[in-house]
């Protein structure tokens, strides 16, 4: 099986990406953004804290993703493989994620980019905020988001680039379009 990060702004469509690739190879999303919304949901302590980042567009904290994404690979559904979707969001991050799969002897197979237009991205996620109603997806909280992931995210497709993982993938056109130039990119894997 495989052990897949999904990459990308928000709005690229990961989630919608990652839950068809992860039902094709019978893998498990796990994504930090459903993790803390739940979390916020719950009124955790984790949750607590997490909405108080979520809710002025900046990134939670990384001891607190990181020990979540760590419990969370280590379940026995992640055995064969998982995607990430959401995580690592910095380069300290995906040092990170290298520890916790060098301790459990695991790697990482592929770097999918969705690859969109900052201005496509914006008009996704308006319309998005309005069929959902989430309160969260402001113009001004998408903006300051987007001004955080090519901050301090966008120096991952680098990272990783080097590492000889990362496969750009064209985000715009039908969702069964991205899909195929997805599972394409996976396919080519050298195994």
């Amino acid at each position: 099986m495989y052990t897949i990060i999904f990459m990308g702004p928000p709005g690229s469509g990961k989630g919608t990406q990652a839950k068809i690739i992860c039902e094709l190879y019978h893998i498990p999303q796990i994504s930090t953004g459903e993790i803390l919304r739940n979390a916020m949901s719950n009124q955790t302590d984790l949750g607590k804290k997490a909405k108080e980042y979520v809710e002025s567009g900046k990134l939670v904290p990384d001891d607190i993703v990181i020990g979540i994404v760590k419990e969370r690979i280590k379940e026995k559904d992640c055995e064969k493989g998982f995607l990430l979707d959401g995580f690592p969001r910095t380069v300290k991050q995906a040092e990170e994620l290298d520890k916790i799969l060098n301790e459990l002897k695991k790697r990482i197979d592929i770097v999918i980019n969705l690859d969109v237009p900052e201005e496509e991205l914006i008009q996704r996620l308006l319309k998005r905020a309005k069929l959902e109603g989430r309160s969260d997806d402001t113009e001004p909280v998408i903006r300051n988001r987007m001004k955080t992931y090519f901050d301090q995210t966008y120096p991952l497709i680098e990272f990783y680039n080097q590492k000889n993982l990362l496969k750009n993938i064209n985000g715009i056109g039908t969702i069964e379009e991205i899909s195929e130039r997805i599972k394409e990119a996976i396919k080519n894997i050298d195994k």
